[in-house]
């Protein structure tokens, strides 16, 4: 491959000729492992502890606390060796091996299971640019060059030591580079926040206005409320049982001897995974899953094949399917379960279950209406989250290979 002027070929990629290849080890003052061993007899509780770090709380150059533990001071001060301080990379040695994070300051003085320590020299090197090439794609894949182990893989800090990466120059190229990337996440993570609050403003829309707490502009009553075996509904909505307004049945065996490609989907019991040359329904319809993926609702729009791990709604009687669509994923259809070992949703139970439904199809209507609106808001915002995170992998490939220089 022919290298464009002012670039070189070196073990880790083609990169800029005043950029330099140095290890791991010469650009830390300290490499080490966190904790290794059972550390569960010293778990204590969060108003008493020492934040503990594991490999299932470490995100690309973030964190998450789900599960999140702590352990005595006693055991903090006997491992201080793992006492982390900001600024120190975190990189997951088993598991989800190579994915690196960087210690924030309001984190300092944690410890960790786990997981290698790496503390650079900060007068040299930004550690922020480090974790950004360590987890990118050259990154991850060179890691996987040193992984050790058979049915558990996992990283040495023996090998991470003479683990290569490429550098700019100066501390401020890197710093420059690691600024653009974390101006990227930090898009990617308002776009995240702002696609929760969304869909928990949706799940609390839909839990008023398909209970008829809040009516929609237009369909206001001075009827007042009723108790009902449901809850307290508008008096003038009703209560019915499903088999009576969205009677469903078992989906149809299609063996993959038999399927053969098609333009009709082929909806499981998890949604669309496949399309047939037929279809068994006409659509729009409305599938949830038999065995399997239990209690998800999918909407078809179109003609499609409900497999055998599904139910279907076989007719809507004074209901519309979307309206149906949107009631079914808040009447938590797995309380249905059957089963132990391979549970199953019991449509006969299902069919038993009592729900409140507007007075007319009008009403039903301006609810999915509004419903499918902001599904539709939620959807282009995934999408424009998901544009953020595929030009944010293009701009880690050439800012962090020189391809783009920013000083």
């Amino acid at each position: 491959m022919e290298v464009k002027p002012g670039y070189k070929k070196t073990e880790v990629g083609v990169i800029p000729k005043d950029w330099r290849i140095d290890t791991l080890g010469n650009l830390t003052i300290l490499m080490t492992n966190g904790f290794v061993g059972t550390a569960t007899r010293h778990y204590t509780l969060n108003d008493t502890g020492v934040l503990y770090i594991q490999g299932y709380n470490v995100e690309e150059n973030s964190f998450n606390f789900n599960g999140i533990k702590f352990v005595t001071e006693k055991f903090h001060r006997a491992h201080m060796k793992s006492c982390l301080q900001t600024g120190d990379l975190l990189t997951v040695q088993t598991g989800d091996i190579g994915l690196t994070t960087i210690v924030p300051e309001h984190l300092a003085g944690s410890n960790c299971h786990a997981l290698i320590i790496s503390r650079l020299h900060k007068k040299s090197t930004c550690p922020t640019y480090i974790s950004y090439y360590l987890n990118s794609n050259p990154g991850r894949l060179r890691l996987k060059l040193i992984e050790t182990g058979t049915t558990m893989k996992h990283l040495n800090v023996g090998d991470m030591l003479y683990f290569s990466v490429p550098l700019p120059p100066t501390k401020a190229e890197q710093k420059a580079i690691a600024t653009v990337l974390s101006d990227a996440d930090a898009l990617i993570e308002s776009l995240d926040q702002l696609i929760e609050k969304k869909r928990n403003i949706k799940q609390g829309a839909m839990q008023e206005l398909l209970t008829g707490k809040k009516r929609l502009p237009g369909f206001e009553t001075k009827a007042g409320f009723k108790k009902t075996e449901v809850g307290v509904i508008p008096e003038d909505w009703e209560v019915q049982k499903i088999k009576k307004v969205a009677p469903l049945q078992r989906g149809f065996d299609l063996p993959k001897s038999k399927l053969q490609k098609g333009i009709h989907p082929v909806v499981y019991s998890n949604g669309i995974e496949n399309y047939h040359s037929e279809f068994m329904v006409k659509g729009p319809g409305i599938v949830t899953g038999r065995s399997g993926t239990i209690g998800a609702v999918h909407y078809v729009d179109r003609d499609f094949w409900p497999h055998n791990t599904s139910l279907w709604v076989t007719n809507f009687i004074n209901t519309l399917p979307r309206y149906i669509y949107y009631l079914f994923q808040i009447i938590d259809l797995t309380r249905f379960k059957t089963g132990s070992g391979v549970p199953t949703l019991n449509r006969n139970d299902v069919h038993d279950s009592l729900v409140s439904l507007p007075p007319t199809i009008t009403e039903q209507r301006a609810i999915a209406t509004a419903l499918s609106d902001m599904d539709a808001e939620i959807t282009a915002l995934e999408k424009k989250q998901k544009k953020a995170r595929l030009i944010k992998q293009g701009m880690m490939q050439q800012l962090l290979t020189g391809k783009i220089r920013l000083v």
